[in-house]
């Protein structure tokens, strides 16, 4: 037989037992929210997606670039036809002449076009380094359009037309698994006014970017910094290459773009919105690569993963 006192001590003990499990257990209510903000952030980033979807495969967006022709001093007859200087691989037979004289560019149409939205027949062109941006040649009913824009000192003719293969036979975008998990508490450190980082770009020149200052998390009790830089989008524009920088992710580095720190310097980095530059998707763009401070020796298995062209986007032209 059981003493009593023994027993009264066993019935005790196994009652504070049940109730340090059910004080370790998660309730309904922990349950439920927990659900709830599983769904939010699953619908959150899937509108995300939906947006740079959009976004990239717009008639005028990324993917529909057919052309990047450098514009020396001189005229340049441009058109589809094979007698032009520059050929278009969409676009009128003869769609005018672009001329550049002392860093300037000129055009004189040949085909029905508008500037800046109205008809127009030509004249002095602004470029993407002039206030208001560039002027914007519309052609092929405006599914056409044609700009000048300026890398390393020179001048370029960027053509996107919204026929062209890489959008009209786009194959969509893949992501790594990434999670809540990914979507990092960081701290924004500012750098002195007016300080500037060296980037270089796809094409082999180097930019001075405005580099307000750095931005640090930690990761599996790791710190790391990204260099952050500042476009005048009111965001934080970070360029970073990881461990899967050509190894499921594009090998020449993705894109971020951080909000803003509070008051206190704080802010959320969300690698689930790493995102690609244009670069991925065509030959066309000329992207800024990862400064050394930002190749971070981590694998970042969120975001975007490589573009995958279809095999064959031809046959069914």
């Amino acid at each position: 037989m059981v003493p009593a006192r023994s027993l009264i001590l066993l019935v005790v003990a196994t009652l504070a037992m049940a109730a340090c499990n059910r004080s370790t257990e998660p309730s309904a209510a922990q349950e439920a929210a927990k659900a709830k903000a599983a769904a939010e952030f699953a619908a959150s980033e899937q509108a995300w997606r939906a947006r740079r979807l959009a976004e990239l495969t717009r008639p005028d967006g990324w993917a529909s670039l057919i052309g990047l022709h450098w514009l020396d001093a001189g005229a340049h007859r441009v058109g589809s036809a094979a007698d032009n200087g520059i050929r278009l691989l969409l676009g009128p037979p003869h769609l005018g002449v672009f001329s550049v004289r002392d860093g300037k560019a000129r055009f004189v149409a040949d085909a029905v076009v508008s500037i800046d939205g109205q008809p127009g027949k030509g004249g002095a062109l602004r470029s993407d380094a002039d206030q208001g941006g560039p002027s914007v040649i519309g052609f092929d009913d405006g599914k056409g359009l044609a700009t000048v824009i300026q890398r390393g000192g020179r001048l370029a003719l960027r053509v996107k037309h919204a026929n062209a293969d890489s959008r009209v036979h786009f194959a969509g975008l893949q992501y790594w698994p990434g999670g809540q998990q990914w979507r990092v508490q960081a701290r924004f450190i500012p750098h002195a006014p007016g300080r500037t980082l060296p980037i270089a770009n796809i094409i082999g020149t180097t930019d001075e970017i405005p580099n307000p200052g750095v931005v640090e998390f930690t990761r599996n009790g790791t710190p790391f910094r990204l260099e952050a830089l500042d476009q005048g989008e009111g965001t934080l524009f970070l360029v970073f290459a990881d461990r899967t920088s050509g190894h499921g992710s594009y090998g020449a580095g993705r894109f971020i773009d951080a909000p803003m720190p509070d008051a206190q310097g704080q802010l959320v980095v969300d690698f689930n919105r790493a995102y690609n530059p244009p670069c991925a998707f065509t030959p066309f763009a000329t992207c800024p690569l990862p400064p050394p401070e930002n190749r971070l020796d981590l694998r970042v298995e969120a975001g975007e993963k490589t573009y995958r062209e279809p095999e064959s986007s031809s046959k069914d032209a």
